[in-house]
């Protein structure tokens, strides 16, 4: 039974760890991510970080700590000190070993090499152990050393990684100067650019590992490949590989989950064999919700941007984690998940974003909830987020000094929930600050239900309660009508007699 309701994001909400690779160990499930700074200016600028929580309470995670430092790898230098999406596998000597590129700004994003910590338990303090290397001991640097995941398949260690630009290089106007361009990237020669054509140094890869978990059995094989060699008319080419490479084995299948050219959504592929034969299968999660129930990009629910995460059975169940956007910026993601279905024949239909993920059903309409856990938040515009330091206005998740928030909320805003269980007669207060106006109330269908006035100020103020009549599983809506910026808190379910 779970101690307490589970929220997306599921870890606190000054917490942001995004490119999450959940693991069950035992009888705890692990977070491996990113660790990007709240209102940050760059990705990944802090040190690793772990989370857990227990296989059957989802909402009960633990901080473990810092797993990982990035000073720590024998790499580490003040051109290379941004520590990227990480995975965790145990090895065939039972303990755990953490893979990541030390990567850096400018000429050194996607230079490799993978490196390889260990470490004697899970979440414990995990220690520089070498590099991905050649049997004669040169490291392994062939094709874009990029995002690694790792996969024991009873005691077959395979190692996916790579990178796909998002370009179709080989475009008419491309070939002539995209291997300058990519030299400049990826920090390899133009010959070394032009010697991997025309597969090209884009695309998603994997090789085996040695039982030391550092030495390639061979050369990596291209797995699936990024625009650039994407059949034209084929779905592939509409959801090619990008980034954020993932292997998993439920079944009889391998999954190769990962994100798409277009950047916002985890798209997976299986195969019955690890090193070849897969086929792209749809779409698992956007976190804009494009493509769900045929969404466009100009209708996304939210900013859209990266994302990065995987699949993992927990207590009988499956779940999909990914992460979402904060602070306007591509800098703050926070992890977020869903419970998602496998078919019989391995099929997973997309699911929405929502405010409840781990819980296992609906929220109660009761207690005090932040306005942040929303899982749509649009004015009818909202951008996808690049990687520039500003992008242009849009209402987004932010902070100050001591909150978590819904930030400049402007006329026409809308702020959803998904699902909130109703029992009957409900009443609903809510704290904002700024402007002043109407708060209108919608449910399913945005259907209007009540209104909150609230009232112009610097402090955060509670409104008046409201009244109404819902029941069932439904969506909770609050649109604002006024002419300024409004922030917003939280709202509060009040028990009446």
């Amino acid at each position: 039974m779970m101690k307490k309701q589970a929220f997306n994001p599921y870890l606190p909400l000054d917490t942001y760890i995004p490119d999450g690779e959940p693991h069950v160990f035992g009888n705890r499930v692990y977070i491996y991510g990113s660790h990007d700074a709240e209102g940050g200016e760059n990705f990944c600028l802090l040190d690793y970080e772990c989370w857990s929580a227990p296989v059957d309470d989802l909402s009960d995670w633990r901080c473990e700590g810092t797993i990982y430092r990035a000073e720590q790898c024998r790499h580490y230098s003040i051109e290379r000190q941004d520590i990227y999406a990480p995975d965790v596998v145990q090895g065939q000597d039972g303990r755990y070993y953490l893979y990541y590129d030390l990567s850096g700004r400018g000429n050194h994003g996607f230079d490799g090499p993978i490196s390889v910590a260990v470490c004697d338990t899970p979440a414990g303090k995990y220690e520089y152990y070498g590099d991905v290397k050649y049997p004669d001991g040169n490291p392994l640097l062939r094709f874009i050393p990029f995002d690694p995941a790792v996969l024991n398949d009873n005691g077959h260690i395979y190692l996916t990684y790579g990178w796909g630009l998002g370009i179709d290089t080989h475009a008419p106007l491309m070939r002539r100067f995209m291997p300058a361009v990519m030299s400049g990237i990826f920090n390899k020669s133009k010959e070394e650019i032009k010697a991997e054509e025309p597969m090209s140094v884009l695309g998603a890869n994997l090789v085996e590992l040695e039982d030391d978990m550092l030495t390639v059995k061979g050369e990596p094989v291209r797995i699936l490949p990024a625009l650039n060699n994407a059949p034209k008319g084929s779905c592939l080419r509409q959801h090619s590989f990008y980034e954020a490479a993932s292997l998993r084995k439920f079944g009889e299948l391998y999954y190769f989950i990962y994100s798409s050219h277009v950047n916002h959504e985890l798209c997976y592929a299986t195969s019955r064999y690890p090193d070849r034969g897969y086929e792209y299968r749809g779409v698992i999660i956007s976190n804009g919700d494009i493509g769900y129930n045929g969404r466009k990009e100009s209708d996304r629910l939210c900013a859209t941007g990266t994302n990065h995460g995987s699949i993992e059975y927990i207590n009988g169940k499956y779940y999909i984690f990914y992460h979402r956007l904060t602070h306007n910026t591509a800098f703050s993601r926070q992890g977020c998940a869903e419970e998602i279905e496998i078919g019989e024949d391995g099929t997973i239909q997309q699911v929405e974003m929502t405010s409840c993920g781990l819980n296992g059903a609906p929220l109660k309409t009761e207690g005090t909830y932040p306005a942040a856990i929303c899982c749509n938040l649009t004015q009818g515009h909202m951008p996808h987020l690049s990687n520039a330091k500003k992008n242009r206005y849009a209402p987004n998740i932010n902070h100050d000094s001591q909150n978590r928030f819904v930030k400049d909320i402007e006329n026409g805003t809308r702020v959803g929930y998904k699902y909130f269980s109703f029992t009957g007669i409900t009443h609903l207060s809510v704290t904002t600050r700024g402007t002043g106006g109407i708060l209108r109330i919608e449910t399913k269908d945005y259907r209007e239900v009540a209104r909150i006035v609230v009232t112009q100020g610097d402090e955060w103020t509670d409104s008046e309660v409201v009244s109404f009549l819902l029941e069932g599983y439904l969506p909770l809506y609050f649109i604002y009508e006024g002419r300024g910026k409004l922030d917003f808190l939280q709202f509060c379910f009040i028990e009446k007699e």
